[in-house]
């Protein structure tokens, strides 16, 4: 059964999962580091990892599964659960693929050396409409695409 793993710190898109997810009758596993408010569904729990580092992320690619959905903004993440064939849904609707995840892993290293030399500073822009927009598009389309795969 296809089911939604959200890398959940720091996620602005929750709200956007919870919607998809409660249309198509999929349980969703938000992964943190500490507690947070979710709403009361029996589809959607809570799993608390602690704060060690890369705690989330272990525990997800620990449990996501080739038929699974990962949201996350962490190519890093992204990276390892796209080598246990589960799809990822980046949270401004990127979808990343074995066919675009090296060049997002060089992007982000660069940008990750350009800011420790100090050449740039700050992080990624914050999430804008059209990324949600965009994030709601392709998460539905990642849920049919599956749904069709494993109808088979």
């Amino acid at each position: 059964m296809l089911h939604i793993y959200v890398d959940a710190d720091s996620c602005p898109v929750k709200q956007e999962v919870y919607r998809v997810a409660k249309r198509y009758h999929l349980d969703v596993t938000l992964v943190a580091n500490s507690w947070m408010r979710v709403p009361a569904e029996q589809w959607l729990s809570l799993e608390i990892v602690g704060d060690a580092f890369d705690a989330a992320d272990d525990w997800i690619v620990e449990h996501a599964l080739a038929h699974d959905i990962v949201v996350t903004a962490d190519i890093l993440l992204a990276n390892r659960c796209i080598q246990k064939d589960a799809s990822v849904l980046g949270t401004t609707g990127k979808v990343f693929t074995e066919d675009n995840i090296s060049e997002s892993v060089a992007t982000r290293n660069l940008m990750s050396e350009l800011r420790e030399s100090g050449v740039i500073s700050g992080g990624p822009a914050p999430i804008q409409g059209c990324d949600r927009s965009r994030f709601l598009q392709e998460l539905d389309k990642l849920i049919n695409a599956i749904k069709r795969k494993h109808a088979k």
